[in-house]
C-alpha cells in the first residue's frame, strides 16, 4: 500500500507544481500598430468587400496576420466604435462572406447599420489572439501585450482634426479582457464588455476609467460556465455582469449564444448601438 500512496503523492505534487507554473504571469512582447501593406490591403479588400463603405486602415501578413478595418468614415463620423474581438480571429478569419453573422466583420457591419449613417465602426484585429481555449485564453499574457497598440489606435481616432467623436470601445470575449486591461489608458467615452470571461478587476472602480462601463451576456452564452477565479495569472477574475461589479447591464432580449450580440434586429444590437451613439438612457441596470 505504501508504494501506491507515494505514487499518488508524487502525482499530486507534480500537478500542483504544473498549476503553480501555469499561474505565473508570463510576458509577451508588446505589439505595435498595424502597418498598412498595400498588397495585403488589396487582397483583403477583394476578399471581404460587399459594396459598402469599407476602408482598410491597416493590414499585415506577418504570423497569422492582423488588420484594422472601418465600416463608415471614422475621420468624420459623430460616433466611432472600436470593436476588439477575441480568440481565433486573425487576418484569415475576420470575415465569413457566406455567414457574416459568425465573424467580427459581419458584427461591425451590423453595428454600423444599427447605429446609423453618422456612426463608424472600426474592427481592430490588432493583436495575436489566443488560439482555442488553452493557456493563452486563460491568462492575460496576450491581452497585456495588446494594450499599448489598442490605446494608440483609440487615441489616434479621437485626436482627428476637428471635433472629436463620441468614442466607444467594445470588447467581445477575450477582446473584453484586452479592453478592460486598457481601460485606465483609453480616451473613450464608453466601454462595453460583451461575453467577457472576466474583467481582471474587482469592480468598475478598479478599472480606473473615466468611461461609462456597460456589460452584456446573452442567454445560453457558454462563457457563463467559465469559473470566475484568479490564481496568479490563470483565470480572469470577477464576472463583469455580476451586480457587485457595478457596471450597467445592457438588455439582450431574445439574443442567444456567444456570437449573438450583433444579430440584426435584436434587442442586444439595439442596446449596443444606443451606447455607441451616446444615448445616456441606454442599458439601464436590470
Amino acid at each position: 500500500m505504501r508504494f501506491p500512496l507515494l505514487a499518488l503523492l508524487a502525482t499530486a505534487s507534480s500537478l500542483l507544481s504544473a498549476l503553480v507554473l501555469a499561474a505565473q504571469p508570463a510576458a509577451a512582447p508588446p505589439v505595435g500598430p498595424v502597418p498598412l501593406d498595400a498588397s495585403c490591403a488589396a487582397s483583403l479588400t477583394a476578399r471581404v468587400t460587399t459594396g459598402d463603405d469599407l476602408r482598410v486602415l491597416g493590414c499585415e501578413r506577418t504570423g497569422r496576420g492582423r488588420a484594422v478595418l472601418a465600416v463608415g468614415d471614422p475621420a468624420t463620423a459623430a460616433s466611432v466604435a472600436v470593436l476588439v474581438p477575441g480568440a481565433d480571429i486573425d487576418l484569415g478569419t475576420l470575415a465569413d462572406p457566406a455567414h457574416p453573422e459568425r465573424r467580427p466583420l459581419g458584427w461591425a457591419r451590423a453595428l454600423q447599420a444599427e447605429a446609423g449613417p453618422d456612426a463608424a465602426v472600426v474592427l481592430w484585429v490588432g493583436y495575436p489572439t489566443p488560439q482555442g481555449l488553452g493557456r493563452d485564453a486563460a491568462t492575460g499574457r496576450l491581452a497585456r501585450a495588446a494594450v499599448p497598440a489598442l490605446v494608440e489606435e483609440v487615441a489616434r481616432l479621437r485626436d482627428r482634426p476637428g471635433a472629436p467623436p463620441h468614442l466607444t470601445v467594445v470588447g467581445h470575449s477575450y477582446g473584453a479582457v484586452v479592453a478592460a486591461l486598457a481601460a485606465d489608458r483609453l480616451p473613450a467615452d464608453d466601454l462595453v464588455l460583451l461575453g467577457s470571461p472576466g474583467a481582471r478587476a474587482a469592480d468598475v472602480a478598479a478599472l480606473h476609467t473615466r468611461a461609462r462601463v456597460s456589460v452584456a451576456r446573452t442567454r445560453g452564452d457558454w462563457i457563463a460556465r467559465v469559473p470566475h477565479l484568479a490564481l496568479g495569472d490563470l483565470g480572469h477574475g470577477t464576472d463583469p455582469v455580476s451586480p457587485g461589479f457595478g457596471a450597467r447591464r445592457l438588455a439582450t432580449g431574445e439574443a442567444t449564444g456567444h456570437t449573438g450580440y450583433f444579430t440584426p434586429g435584436s434587442t442586444a444590437l439595439r442596446s449596443i448601438a444606443a451606447v455607441v451613439t451616446g444615448d445616456a438612457g441606454a442599458g439601464s441596470p436590470r
